[in-house]
């Protein structure tokens, strides 16, 4: 089969690799129907996040069952199912405790050893406990099919920055960073009733995006401007919520800064470049409280699933291009370019 391999700083290349196969009994293998590439890809992509020389590439997913293991038994050859980014055993303690990412029989797409979502088809370990099955009529919607590939990441890790931030209803909310996991935080924070949704970027397209995701304002200023202009728009007191989307000290500091004074900042962005900027003082002076991490997208599934499904919740405008798998490399360079927001690949 063939599948997206890097190899180095922006080389990415799509090889024939070995098929996908069940190995276990708690296996399956699912055919790619959509894959996507995200915003954490880059940092391999430029050389931030080491990758092995021809390590697979890839953790979004959606596809149809193939083969399942003996011991599989919640879904069957010829299902349609969406992967979160992770999978994980569904039994043990954490994964009872909704911290799939925890899983200690769990991993990531891609990892050495492992099928990335950028392929033909992928071997899914522990099937039961990962795959989440979809209504077979959404492999004939298009636009439904590219909203449910959104839960596999974005959707389910803006929704883990507002649960962090401790969204509620009537409060006002703001979101550091316009990619497409800050505008599923949009989208997160209006499900979860914020009354005000602050967007802070700078990019157009990306905060009309937000706009029609229910942002109320749009602040394209950085670092200490941006901490200003939020402060006005809030009469000088900050935000309930604070999601921080991006990953870096600035955006950290940023995110911080403008949380209103016993508010909470939910951080999803990747960290790159380290925390040394992040004002621990700060925090405890205005008991300003910060939580977040790795997105257990499993555990949020079924309910965000039901409201994807209701038309309730549709975050398929944050892929802004599609290619196919011959052309994933110049999806990669229109996202590194900032030319594109997030690439769609079809098969």
């Amino acid at each position: 089969m063939r599948a997206t391999v890097i190899h180095g700083p922006n080389d990415i290349r799509v090889e024939e690799v070995p098929d996908a196969a069940v190995r276990n009994p708690t296996d399956a293998v699912v055919r790619v129907l959509l894959a996507c590439i995200c915003g954490s890809d880059l940092w391999a992509y430029r050389g931030v996040a080491q990758r092995q020389p021809g390590q697979r590439i890839g953790h979004e997913f959606l596809g149809v069952v193939e083969e399942v293991g003996a011991e599989v038994g919640t879904v069957r050859a010829g299902d349609l199912v969406v992967a979160p980014f992770v999978w994980s055993d569904g039994v043990c303690d954490f994964c009872r405790e909704g911290l799939h990412t925890s899983c200690p029989h769990g991993g990531f797409w891609g990892s050495p050893g492992s099928d990335g979502g950028q392929g033909e088809a992928v071997r899914v370990p522990y099937a039961d406990g990962t795959l989440v099955r979809l209504p077979a009529e959404a492999a004939g919607d298009e636009r439904l099919l590219t909203a449910l590939l959104a839960l596999s990441d974005v959707l389910a890790t803006g929704h883990h920055a507002a649960l962090a931030a401790r969204v509620r209803p009537g409060a006002t909310v703001a979101v550091v960073g316009d990619g497409a996991v800050g505008l599923c935080g949009v989208l997160a924070a209006r499900r979860l009733g914020a009354e005000r949704i602050i967007a802070l970027g700078r990019h157009t397209a990306r905060t009309d995006i937000a706009r029609s995701f229910g942002a109320t304002d749009v602040v394209a200023e950085r670092g200490d401007a941006a901490v200003d202009a939020v402060r006005e728009l809030t009469r000088g007191q900050g935000a309930h919520a604070v999601l921080e989307a991006v990953g870096t000290e600035e955006s950290m500091r940023t995110a911080i800064s403008i949380a209103r004074d016993g508010g909470a900042v939910g951080y999803v962005g990747v960290p790159h470049g380290g925390s040394a900027g992040v004002d621990i003082g700060q925090m405890f002076n205005r008991n300003v409280a910060v939580g977040g991490g790795v997105a257990p997208a499993r555990a949020y599934l079924p309910e965000l699933l039901a409201d994807v499904l209701a038309g309730t919740v549709d975050p398929s405008p944050v892929f802004d291009r599609t290619v196919t798998l011959d052309e994933v490399p110049d999806g990669y360079r229109a996202m590194d370019d900032r030319s594109a927001l997030k690439v769609r690949i079809t098969f």
